[in-house]
């Protein structure tokens, strides 16, 4: 119990960026003025808070507010994705401290992988001139599914050879750091409610534009895994019920109709972008899909119409989700979603209002990220951040 108060209170601390005081901590969490000064005591003892001078307009004498201590404790964040290698090191608040960003090396061993992450690890704490002991931990993003457990990554698309690879312990083992695993579009949701400001509050879900599509769902404040850490896999979500074949034997999943890779092939059918993409490996995806986007921002009006069907494509699933889920807000982010977001804030919350169950009883944001590109490794980050200092149900539980 008492680790668990200590977390409540620094999370409303950290959710007011003007501070609170003790006398403002104990109305907002309901705990007696000397629990109150207790805890303070030892965060600021453990350096994770400080007192951040006097404030008061009111009768009586001016109160100490309570801050986040920015350099109380930093977490690693690495995403892996089959193009590109993501790393970042936060501080307390979430925000970048270091941060670098290479290619994924080719082929299908996941050792050259492995090395290639430890290595650049070692050489950006180094650079960012943080304490390693300051250091809580590493967290690491991965594409799904994943072993929870294990910390495995078990066979995803594009990264061939990766068949229940225990990534976690062998960069625990690599850097010498306590290693967390995630999927990517859990930890982007986890990133959105550390470092993304007031779209990271309540319930929402985190709609992941990458190689793949997915979804990290967060309800009244608390991340969702599921039983096996893998919720949130979208992509059979019929979205166009004459549409495209799937590998799974349904036609018009999301899977088939609306990631990158499909609509750079529309695109080549199409005479949009010339010739025609050989290589189906993540890293010439991207680049083709770049070029769509910027054709499709320079005016071309059959590129921009593959982008708007995309949109009203992903509307429909963003809709059976909410209506399943019942959320405030959908926050889209990921690596690919910066050339699609105008597109889609274009269409997709006027799509997503007409669809909602509870349309007339409240409202659907649709909004961005406020993490920005890197939120895979941000929230690769934020798990640790998360896992060491968030307030967790798990923490109210006795062992025996």
């Amino acid at each position: 119990m008492g680790d668990f108060n200590l977390t409540v209170i620094l999370d409303a601390i950290r959710r007011a960026p003007g501070g609170l005081s003790r006398v403002e901590l104990a109305q907002i969490v309901g705990l007696s003025p000397q629990t109150i000064s207790n805890i303070s005591r030892r965060l600021l003892d453990q350096h994770l808070i400080v007192e951040a001078g006097k404030e008061g307009t009111g009768p009586g004498k001016p109160r100490t507010m309570l801050r986040l201590n920015p350099a109380g404790m930093y977490a690693v964040g690495v995403h892996l994705d089959p193009a590109v290698l993501t790393f970042v090191v936060l501080d307390l608040l979430g925000a970048v401290v270091r941060h670098s960003r290479i290619s994924t090396p080719p082929g299908t061993d996941p050792r050259a992988v492995i090395d290639t992450i430890s290595d650049e690890i070692k050489r950006l704490i180094m650079d960012s001139g943080v304490d390693p002991d300051r250091i809580a931990g590493l967290g690491v993003a991965s594409p799904g599914p994943i072993d929870l457990n294990d910390g495995a990554v078990v066979d995803p698309p594009l990264l061939p050879g990766w068949d229940h690879v225990g990534l976690r312990d062998a960069l625990a083992e690599a850097t010498g750091l306590s290693t967390i695993m995630d999927k990517d579009v859990t930890a982007a949701a986890v990133a959105e409610t550390w470092a993304g400001g007031p779209s990271g509050e309540g319930s929402f879900v985190f709609m992941y534009m990458g190689t793949g599509i997915g979804c990290g769902i967060v309800l009244n404040d608390e991340v969702v895994r599921g039983t096996s850490g893998n919720a949130g896999e979208i992509g059979h979500i019929i979205v166009d019920p004459g549409g495209a074949l799937c590998d799974c034997g349904q036609r018009g999943c999301v899977k088939s109709s609306a990631i990158p890779q499909v609509l750079v092939a529309q695109a080549e059918a199409a005479g949009v972008l010339d010739g025609s993409l050989q290589e189906r490996s993540a890293p010439a995806v991207q680049e083709r899909f770049a070029q769509l986007c910027a054709i499709a921002d320079a005016g071309n009006e059959e590129a921009k119409e593959i982008i708007r069907r995309s949109a009203v494509l992903v509307a429909r699933a963003v809709s059976a989700i909410t209506n399943a889920l019942d959320v405030d807000r959908v926050v889209f982010g990921g690596p690919f979603w910066t050339c699609l977001s105008a597109a889609y804030l274009e269409l997709i919350p006027a799509l997503v209002d007409a669809n909602s169950a509870t349309r007339k009883i409240h409202g659907i944001e649709v909004v961005g990220t406020g993490v920005g590109e890197d939120v895979g490794a941000v929230g690769a980050a934020c798990l640790v951040l998360e896992h060491t200092l968030a307030p967790r149900s798990q923490r109210l539980l006795l062992e025996g």
